[in-house]
């Protein structure tokens, strides 16, 4: 039961305040953790919520008819976020990982574990302290020795696996509830489709896949439908999309659709969408230049024969008279000091913020002309 905050409201008095403060914050520290299922709380970051699973992404329906590794990424809880409001002096959780998955240049905080922030007054999302996971199940204490104030959190879900449980832990002398405050808003979410860069390859920890930080900068929620190797125009993907009352879509496949693929499919995966949302902007996102173009001259050929299919398909749409669609180049993705991936290809933290910091502008002036 938490008596917290009306004792609080019935005094008067700064010391008299600050002495129970101390007081409660004492007993607090001492408090046992009780915990409450996650599910109880707002889940964002879901294109829709006919999943088997709480936590995928795809609906139950395409089990089977979807190709297998698509559907078993599609069990990753990339870009999903659970929020809640609580008085704790202390956030903890516990969580199964569905596969316990591990790769050799990710850090298994960004594959399995999970990523806390708060809200502060002027409504920025600060980074509180990550999650480590430990093994399959993992039970840790987040933060502690937090004053006993309301606070409202967001906790970001692991990017490159699935949940079969999760818990949040709060001290049993305070409350843990629904969120008060809307953020980000969740009406018109932009919607992204993509590869193993934007599910979130290879930030260092959930908050920093580039469709989070995309989300806290325009205080909207963003729905991930990153699918690492797999963005291959699967036209039941586009339809999956449709499902989203977005404010904006964003199509990144390149990095993984072949030139072939493209010319086969991506009009009829951009036709599905767009006969379902006549007017939404839809953007399309070049292939990025990778570091190590400079130096792989396959791979450089690769890339500019992909960016130039793109930029041919996306002008034979125009000629057709589609509208609202839009073309952003990659040139100035990932900055010139080669500085922003980790294997040539996927993006440390560093390249998850160049790419928001070209693509979030484009955004932002699409989102501001439509509520106009």
């Amino acid at each position: 039961m938490n008596f917290i905050l009306p004792i609080m409201k019935l005094l008067d008095g700064k010391i008299t305040r600050s002495v129970l403060v101390l007081l409660l914050f004492a007993l607090s520290t001492r408090a046992q953790i009780v915990y409450q299922d996650a599910s109880n709380f707002p889940l964002l970051g879901k294109a829709t919520e006919k999943t088997g699973a709480h936590y995928e992404r795809l609906p139950d329906s395409l089990k089977n008819i979807s190709r297998p590794p698509l559907w078993a990424l599609s069990r990753n809880s990339a870009g999903m976020a659970i929020r809640f409001r609580s008085t704790s002096t202390k956030i903890a959780v516990k969580w199964e990982s569905l596969s316990n998955n591990h790769m050799n240049h990710m850090t298994d905080v960004g594959v399995k574990g999970l990523d806390l922030y708060c809200l502060e007054e002027k409504g920025y999302w600060r980074f509180v302290n990550s999650a480590r996971p430990t093994g399959k199940t993992t039970e840790v204490t987040i933060i502690a020795n937090m004053l006993p104030k309301e606070r409202e959190f967001m906790l970001y879900l692991p990017l490159y696996d699935g949940l079969i449980s999760l818990s949040i832990g709060v001290d049993s002398l305070s409350s843990l509830e629904q969120p008060m405050i809307e953020s980000p808003i969740r009406n018109k979410p932009v919607a992204f489709y993509g590869s193993s860069i934007l599910q979130g390859g290879c930030a260092s920890r959930p908050g920093m896949a580039h469709t989070n930080i995309i989300s806290r900068r325009l205080n909207r929620e963003c729905i991930n439908l990153g699918f690492s190797g797999n963005a291959l125009l699967d036209l039941e993907v586009a339809k999956v999309i449709t499902e989203v009352d977005a404010s904006v879509f964003v199509l990144d496949f390149v990095p993984n659709a072949s030139v072939e693929q493209m010319k086969e499919r991506m009009e009829a995966f951009y036709r599905i969408i767009r006969n379902k949302h006549s007017n939404t902007p839809i953007i399309f996102i070049e292939d990025p230049i990778f570091t190590h173009t400079l130096f792989d001259q396959v791979i450089a050929r690769e890339v500019q024969k992909k960016n130039q299919t793109l930029n041919e398909l996306f002008s034979a749409l125009k000629k057709k008279g589609e509208k609202n669609i839009i073309l952003i180049h990659s040139k100035n993705m990932l900055g010139g000091d080669g500085e922003a991936t980790v294997d040539g290809i996927h993006f440390t933290d560093l390249g998850m913020m160049r790419y928001a910091d070209l693509v979030c502008p484009v955004i932002q002036k699409l989102l501001r002309s439509n509520s106009k």
